[in-house]
């Protein structure tokens, strides 16, 4: 019976996908000193059974550019296997060219973005581009503005020569805080008071980085692409 039990251990955990997601702070894993910042990675890893693993290597900073240069790639390419997901969002840091130390001209982030593709499948794996996520930017009109530049067409154009599945994140979170209007819109952001939480004793005014409702509503879209899209991972999605 035991070796049994550990024949059917081998075999669970061989049919075990990972599912990577690599990007910035928008996406990433937050400390609890930077509560109640919500990378949308971490609701996104709760909606998945048993058989699915999801591994949030996004950091916080991080550019295409930097990704690679710290070996954070090198990481995921070295254990990737087949069947496996990788979701690639960048961009909020690639194109900040005040900060050169992560600043990727457009150029070079589309072969970034490439590499990651043609490395992914090349382990037989799945990846999935993903334009950067809206910050809470509007006009005197109250219609949101674009903040990328560039850099979210670069992403749909590859994803078109590259036939890879594209999450267009950027317009469906655009469309998001356009619902909730250029003041509610606040309401999904680290957004506080002074004295309203410990970790922000002075408050804190940010329209890049999520609060826990606003992750949450980021993840849903990119689970409510992958349903639409019928990429095979929506068979792992748990059923609310």
């Amino acid at each position: 019976m035991s070796v049994f039990l550990l024949m059917s251990f081998r075999f669970t955990e061989e049919k075990r996908i990972t599912v990577y997601l690599i990007g910035d702070s928008t996406m990433s894993i937050k400390e609890p000193t930077a509560y109640p910042e919500t990378g949308w990675g971490m609701p996104f890893a709760v909606f998945f059974d048993s058989t699915v693993v999801v591994d949030n290597r996004a950091k916080n900073g991080r550019s295409t550019r930097t990704f690679i240069s710290e070996n954070r790639w090198q990481s995921v390419a070295d254990q990737l296997k087949e069947g496996d997901y990788v979701f690639i969002q960048f961009g909020h840091n690639d194109e900040s060219k005040e900060k050169v130390d992560r600043y990727t001209s457009p150029q070079d982030f589309k072969a970034n973005l490439s590499r990651f593709v043609n490395e992914t499948r090349a382990h037989k794996a799945n990846p999935i581009l993903i334009t950067p996520v809206a910050r809470r930017r509007f006009d005197n009109a109250g219609k949101v503005l674009d903040s990328h530049g560039e850099y979210g067409p670069l992403v749909r154009s590859l994803a078109a020569e590259l036939n890879v599945p594209l999450i267009d994140l950027q317009k469906e979170s655009e469309a998001l805080l356009q619902e909730f209007g250029k003041d509610q819109s606040a309401l999904l952001f680290l957004q506080l008071q002074p004295g309203e939480h410990p970790n922000y004793p002075l408050g804190k005014i940010d329209n890049t980085h999520f609060n826990e409702l606003g992750a949450r509503k980021i993840a849903q879209l990119v689970l409510a692409n992958i349903k639409a899209q019928h990429i095979p991972l929506e068979n792992h999605i748990v059923k609310k």
